[in-house]
């Protein structure tokens, strides 16, 4: 049997931020903490899968990208 993979955050870019609008196509507009301004987000296919859903007003752990102006939501808080 094999072992259930799970996310742990690490030091792989991911923060903590908070929903401020929802957009067409699983993409939410997110204020990131310690980002300066907002980052667009698009939901993670774990969450997807398991119709995780995200509102305005969710807290979220949000894995950044290298540019540091997009992200990946893979945790509702």
């Amino acid at each position: 049997m094999r072992a259930r993979r799970t996310y742990t955050p690490k030091a792989d870019g991911s923060k903590d931020g908070m929903v401020l609008e929802s957009l067409p196509g699983l993409s939410f507009r997110v204020k990131v903490m310690g980002v300066e301004g907002e980052v667009l987000a698009y939901l993670a296919g774990k969450m997807k899968q398991n119709h995780i859903r995200v509102l305005p007003g969710d807290r979220v752990l949000v894995v950044m990208s290298e540019d540091g102006r997009r992200g990946r939501i893979v945790r509702r808080l």
